[in-house]
C-alpha cells in the first residue's frame, strides 16, 4: 500500500470544517442477541492484519511541503476505536436514528487511526445494531464495501480465519526531520516519473494519445457543466455541527423490474426516486419548483478490478441533473434516463478522474486552497451515491446482519447528503441532513418511499416481482 495519500485522499482533510465531517458510515443491524464486548473485539482484532490500515495513522509533514502519510501508531489499542452503548427504551428504530445521527456529527481524532465502530444492544425486536464511521481519506464507498466484506463472515459458522504470518509490530514513527526530508526527496523524483511516462509514450503512441484525447474531451465536458452555479435552494444554506438520520429500505428486485420496464439502469431508478421525492417535497414547503433542475454530484467508481480490496479513493465525479420540476413518475425517468446516458457519452467521469491525477502533481498548499474553495462554492445541491453492496448474506459471530444503511458526509453549505446500498437483495436509502437546516428530514424519507411505488406501479413491478406492499426494515429471524 502506498504510505503518502494522493491528492484526493488528502483533499478530504481539507474539506473537513465547520461542522462538515468527511467520514463515510453505515448503520447495520442483526438478527439475535449482540455478542459480548470482549468477543468482538477479539474477532476484529483476528482480522485487522487483513486490512492494515486500519493500525496507521497520519504522519503530517512539516510546514505543509508535502501530503500526509500513513504511519503506524505505536499506541493503537482495538478498545479506543471498537466501542459499546446501549440504546434507551424502547430502543425502536427512532432511538437508533437519534444515536446514529449523534455520532455520526463527531469528527473523528486525527491523532488515531481515523475509524470507529459501535456496538449497540437494546434494540426491539432482538435485534442489535453496529455503527462504523471511517474517514473518506482512508476509504471510498467500494473500498469500505471490501472492508466490510473482510471484516464479517459469509457462514454463519466459518471457520477460523488464519492468523497473521508474523505477530504485528509497529514501525518506528519518523521525525518531523525524516517526514519533511522524504517529501523533499520524493519532489526530485517526478522528472524520473516523467521519464516512464515519455518511454511509454514512444512504445505505445496510439493507445496513450487516445486516452490523452479522451481526457481532454471530458475535462472540456467538466468544465462546462460548471460553468454555471447549481441553483439556489433550502438544501444550500450555512450547515452546523449536528445532524439526523433516517433510512428508507426497498427491495433490490423492484428495481431492477422497474429499470427493465422504462428502459434504463437501477441508477436511473434510484436518480428518479430521489427526484420525485426532493420535488414533492419542496413543493409542500411553499418552493417553485416549475422548471427547477437541481444539480447531484454523483460520484462514479473508477476503481480497476486490480485494485479491489485496496484502501484510498478512486472515484471520479458527474454532474446529474434532478428535475425536481417534473412531477410525473414517467417523464421524469426518461428524462433522468436520457440526461444519464448523455454525461456518460460526454466523457465527464474521465475528465474528473484525468483531473484528479493531475492533482497528484499540483503543492500541498494549492491542493488546500482549492479544496477549500470548491467547498464554499455551489456546485452542486447535494450529492446522491449508489454503491453496489454485497450481494450475499453477511454474519458477525454468527448473527446475520438484516440491513445495512450508508452515509455520505455534508460539505459546507449542503444540508442533505443521499447514499444508497444494495446488500443481499435489499436496497439501503441512507438520508443525512442538517439538524436546523431539515427538521422534517423524515417527511423526505416518506417521500422517497412513495415515489418507489408511484415509479413501480408505472412500471407494473409489482406483478413482475410478486410483491405486495411496502417494506421498510426487513423482519427479523430469531436465532
Amino acid at each position: 500500500m502506498p504510505a503518502r495519500l494522493t491528492a484526493l485522499d488528502s483533499s478530504f482533510l481539507h474539506l473537513e470544517d465547520n461542522g462538515a465531517h468527511m467520514h463515510v458510515a453505515a448503520v447495520m443491524t442483526f438478527e439475535g442477541e449482540p455478542p459480548a464486548y470482549v468477543d468482538l473485539v477479539a474477532a476484529i482484532e483476528a482480522r485487522l492484519h487483513l486490512v492494515p490500515r486500519y493500525r496507521q495513522r497520519l504522519a503530517f509533514v512539516p510546514l505543509g511541503q508535502g501530503r500526509p502519510r500513513w504511519v503506524d501508531d505505536p499506541h493503537f489499542n482495538a478498545r479506543y476505536h471498537i466501542r459499546h452503548t446501549a440504546l434507551p427504551a424502547p430502543g425502536s428504530d427512532e432511538e437508533l436514528k437519534r444515536l446514529a445521527a449523534r455520532i455520526f456529527g463527531q469528527q473523528l481524532d486525527r491523532s488515531k487511526p481515523l475509524w470507529e465502530l459501535w456496538l449497540v444492544e437494546g434494540l426491539d425486536d432482538n435485534r442489535f445494531a453496529l455503527l462504523s464511521k471511517t474517514h473518506h481519506a482512508l476509504v471510498d464507498g467500494v473500498s469500505g464495501v471490501d472492508i466490510v466484506s473482510i471484516l464479517f463472515d459469509v457462514a454463519r459458522d466459518p471457520a477460523a480465519p488464519p492468523p497473521p504470518s508474523t505477530p504485528w509490530l509497529p514501525r518506528p514513527v519518523p521525525s518531523q526531520t525524516e517526514l519533511l526530508a522524504e517529501a523533499l526527496m520524493e519532489r526530485t523524483t517526478v522528472p524520473a516519473e516523467a521519464v516512464r511516462g515519455v518511454r511509454a509514450l514512444t512504445r505505445a503512441p496510439r493507445q496513450v494519445a487516445e486516452r490523452l484525447a479522451g481526457g481532454i474531451a471530458g475535462l472540456g465536458s467538466m468544465a462546462l457543466a460548471g460553468l454555471s452555479p447549481a441553483p439556489r435552494t433550502i438544501l444550500n444554506v450555512d450547515i452546523g455541527p449536528h445532524r439526523r438520520y433516517t433510512w428508507v429500505d426497498a427491495d433490490l428486485a423492484r428495481f431492477k423490474a422497474i429499470k427493465s420496464t422504462l428502459g434504463g439502469t437501477v441508477n436511473d431508478v434510484v436518480l428518479t426516486a430521489v427526484t420525485l421525492a426532493l420535488g414533492r417535497w419542496m413543493r409542500e414547503r411553499g418552493e417553485d419548483t416549475d422548471g427547477l433542475v437541481l444539480r447531484a454530484m454523483v460520484p462514479v467508481s473508477v476503481r480497476a478490478e486490480t485494485q479491489e480490496g485496496a484502501l484510498g479513493n478512486r472515484v471520479a465525479t458527474m454532474w446529474a441533473p434532478l428535475p425536481v420540476g417534473v412531477a410525473d413518475p414517467k417523464a421524469a425517468f426518461t428524462e433522468i434516463h436520457e440526461a444519464m446516458r448523455g454525461l456518460k457519452e460526454s466523457g465527464q467521469a474521465v475528465g474528473a478522474e484525468t483531473l484528479t491525477q493531475l492533482a497528484d502533481f499540483a503543492p500541498p498548499t494549492i491542493m488546500s486552497q482549492a479544496a477549500r474553495l470548491q467547498a464554499r462554492q455551489r456546485f452542486f445541491n447535494l450529492v446522491v451515491t449508489n454503491v453496489p453492496g454485497p450481494q450475499v448474506t453477511l454474519y458477525l459471530l454468527g448473527r446475520r446482519m438484516l440491513a445495512l444503511y450508508p452515509v455520505v458526509p455534508l460539505a459546507l453549505k449542503q444540508a442533505l447528503g443521499i447514499a444508497i446500498m444494495s446488500y443481499d437483495g435489499r436496497l439501503g436509502f441512507g438520508l443525512l441532513a442538517d439538524f436546523d437546516a431539515l427538521p422534517d428530514l423524515e417527511d423526505i424519507a416518506a417521500h422517497v418511499e412513495g415515489a418507489i411505488e408511484d415509479l413501480a406501479r408505472v412500471a407494473g413491478a409489482d406483478d413482475r416481482v410478486g410483491r405486495t406492499g411496502p417494506r421498510r426494515t426487513p423482519t427479523p429471524v430469531a436465532t
